[in-house]
């Protein structure tokens, strides 16, 4: 026996309209009818009109927001680069500083460390902080954004809603 493919609808018994009532003309009555028909006379509660608008306003606060978040990335992304070409500065600095103080006590070379190691730190932190607090401004400006649209689109689906009942 050949094997036949299993889409071979020829030989489904699922889609014999003997064996499926549904693909039966005599007792489907959808399947005498152009289904243009049968749309062209069904009335939506609402304008598709308004409906393409809402989408296109969802879209444009869609992209608004996300371009917040990338300007907010790329500002903090520019901030990280100064902070780098800072540190390096910083570091040659304290390299020409250690060059240059070889001659010193070992108790004022030690404390000197620590107040950079300290320093070091402290800047550390505030930067991270810094960082930080940029993101979160830009992840809330992007959220205020699409929390706007979206009760905007409520009221709208609200007013569609009251339009339909009239």
């Amino acid at each position: 026996m050949a094997q036949t493919s299993f889409f071979d609808f020829s030989q489904n018994p699922f889609l014999d309209p003997k064996n499926n009532p549904f693909l039966d003309p005599a007792k489907n009555p959808f399947l005498n009818k152009d289904l243009a028909d049968v749309f062209s006379n069904l009335k939506a509660p609402m304008d598709f009109q308004d409906v393409v608008a809402s989408q296109r306003k969802n879209m444009e606060a869609i992209a608004a927001a996300n371009k917040t978040a990338v300007d907010g990335m790329q500002a903090i992304i520019k901030r990280q680069s100064e902070i780098l070409k800072e540190i390096v500065d910083e570091t040659n600095a304290l390299a020409q500083e250690a060059k240059d103080s070889v001659t010193a006590a070992p108790d004022e070379q030690a404390a000197k460390n620590l107040d950079t190691v300290k320093g070091a730190i402290e800047e550390a932190v505030s930067n991270m902080k810094e960082l930080s607090e940029m993101l979160a401004k830009s992840q809330a400006e992007a959220f205020d954004i699409l929390n706007s649209r979206l009760t905007e689109s409520l009221d709208e689906v609200k007013a569609t809603i009251a339009k339909a009942k009239k």
